[in-house]
């Protein structure tokens, strides 16, 4: 309770923690000197009032533990370590260059060990790693469904191979669920009741929180906005991508290159490429590229914007009529673009629905990941770290 206490409102006396508390002062003296032996609290300076003794203020000591936070792109493998008071002490931002899921396996493990040796720390320092990745993590058969942008990313045995690489315990959870809570934790969703973060980049993801709190849905798959079907694609075109999402599933754990008939295959970075390349544009080949040239004031870029804007309104008006969210934040690569596609979306949406939820840029673009993945194992962190040394203390 004191330990909380002092990681959620501040450094403090011991007068200020019994007061706080309603414990008596002898209480909390033992408490503290049982936290200082364990090395999860330490003195943090010196309180001098007009009147009184100087106090001898507390903090929790955030070298007590470190937990890695991973970010896994098709583009970018992102590591952070980071200290028990979520400060960043090392990091890295790297082009994902792995040409087979293995290979990316292996590169997650290089930067994680990287990034351990720049911060300083030693082996067994770090507690708990939280890995941000594209598709549905499947606990029972401990592996990825459904990330198509990363081949073979399904396969069971990857992240056994991270966990060994990386000697400590792992957690693994959908990229755009860790955005949607770095962002409520520092960023757009702060204070939001009931939010929703697209993911916008290689495909497109969704993350909900409620009340604080990620829903996942009854398989872990709540947000797969993806696999949305596009109005008037037709059965054949959605029952192709069924059925080549049942192939891959037996052959590489859910992996498949095109979803015909659904809301990635029209609402991704290729597809603004892709409808840039239909009305005239030449030479752009990302997404980014696009914007550039609609910012410029090219009329084919313009009009992909626009297509990519509509889609988007189609998948918010959907998403508004089921969940009723206050805000829906837009993320990812091309949620930096919201300069373009804020207000096109919005005119979009207005026309489809009379539902009509503030719409946001994220405020934390390509952190967003990597900061919810640090926040998800400092909560799995902490606590481990405060039952292994207060077990330590108690056999000494």
């Amino acid at each position: 309770m004191l330990l909380e206490r002092l990681r959620t409102t501040g450094a403090a006396s011991r007068a200020q923690l019994a007061r706080d508390t309603g414990l008596s002062k002898p209480t909390v003296s033992a408490a503290l000197a049982t936290l200082e032996q364990a090395g999860l609290a330490r003195e943090a300076g010196l309180l001098a009032p007009g009147r009184g003794r100087v106090a001898v203020l507390y903090e929790p000591d955030p070298t007590a533990g470190y937990v890695l936070g991973v970010d896994i792109g098709r583009g970018r493998l992102r590591v952070a370590v980071a200290d028990l008071a979520g400060e960043i002490t090392a990091r890295r931002d790297v082009p994902n260059l792995g040409r087979s899921a293995g290979a990316v396996a292996d590169a997650v493990i290089a930067e994680c060990r990287a990034a351990i040796g720049e911060a300083g720390i030693g082996p067994g320092a770090v507690v708990h790693a939280a890995i941000g990745t594209p598709g549905v993590w499947d606990e029972r058969e401990q592996r990825v469904r459904y990330a198509a942008q990363l081949p073979g990313w399904g396969r069971r045995g990857l992240f056994d191979r991270i966990r060994a690489g990386l000697d400590t315990t792992i957690s693994v959870h959908n990229d755009a669920n860790l955005a949607a809570l770095g962002e409520y934790a520092r960023g757009a969703g702060a204070g939001s009741r009931h939010f929703v973060y697209l993911l916008l980049g290689t495909g497109i993801g969704m993350g909900v929180v409620s009340g604080g709190k990620l829903q996942r849905g009854a398989h872990g798959a709540a947000g797969e906005i993806g696999f949305l079907p596009l109005p008037g694609a037709g059965r054949a075109g959605a029952g192709a991508a069924r059925d080549g999402d049942r192939r891959g599933g037996e052959q590489q754990g859910g992996d498949h290159d095109q979803r015909p008939g659904m809301l990635e295959s029209a609402a991704s970075a290729e597809s603004v490429v892709r409808s840039a390349r239909e009305f005239g544009l030449r030479g752009a080949t990302t997404a980014k590229q696009v914007f550039d040239a609609a910012r410029a004031g090219d009329p084919a870029a313009l009009a992909a914007v626009q297509r990519q804007a509509e889609q988007l309104a189609y998948a918010v008006a959907v998403v508004s009529s089921v969940i009723d969210p206050d805000l829906v934040v837009l993320g990812g690569g091309m949620g930096q673009s919201s300069d373009l596609l804020l207000d096109r979306v919005e005119e979009a949406l207005h026309a489809l629905t009379p539902l009509r939820p503030r719409l946001a840029p994220s405020l934390l673009g390509d952190e967003a990941v990597l900061i919810g993945a640090l926040s998800t194992a400092l909560r799995t962190a902490r606590p481990e770290v405060f039952d292994r040394r207060s077990a330590a203390v108690a056999r000494a």
